[in-house]
């Protein structure tokens, strides 16, 4: 069996294609927005964003939106990767830091869960240009899974 992200021997419970295909029926502005899966492993997940009109902001730099919306569906792959397909877990808490002005090209959001849960999964996920391994943003956050509901 091959080693993951994490260097964990499990598989994930949602795979690239498996997430992909969840936010294309979900959330399909995810993916017009540019927006893709590169890897995914157990509790990790791994996204990029590239730059286009649609995430540079004035002065040349991609937009803290861009930025928040990485973080935030990185981290719902990383939860994703352990739970299994549950859309309706759901962002409840996020706090990003921007550490340094990005340059006009492609960020990749590297997220991991830190503490799993029944209820609550919080993580943190770090952003950096592709290329260059410095973050230029680091986030935290919890999402809340749903109670399993009877058979």
């Amino acid at each position: 069996m091959a080693r993951h992200l994490s260097g964990n021997l499990r598989l994930p419970s949602l795979d690239v294609a498996a997430f992909t295909a969840l936010l294309d029926e979900y959330m399909p502005q995810v993916r017009d927005d540019g927006f893709a899966v590169r890897e995914m492993g157990w509790g990790r997940c791994v996204m990029d964003v590239g730059a286009s009109p649609r995430t540079i902001r004035a002065g040349g730099t991609i937009s803290g939106p861009t930025m928040f919306a990485l973080a935030d569906v990185a981290l719902y792959g990383a939860v994703l990767s352990q739970i299994g397909h549950v859309p309706l877990a759901v962002t409840s808490n996020m706090t990003i830091h921007f550490l340094k002005k990005p340059p006009p090209r492609a960020l990749v959001g590297e997220a991991r869960i830190l503490k799993p849960g029944k209820r609550l999964a919080y993580g943190e996920v770090l952003i950096h240009s592709d290329g260059d391994p410095d973050p230029v943003a680091h986030a935290t956050g919890t999402y809340a899974i749903p109670a399993a509901t009877p058979a």
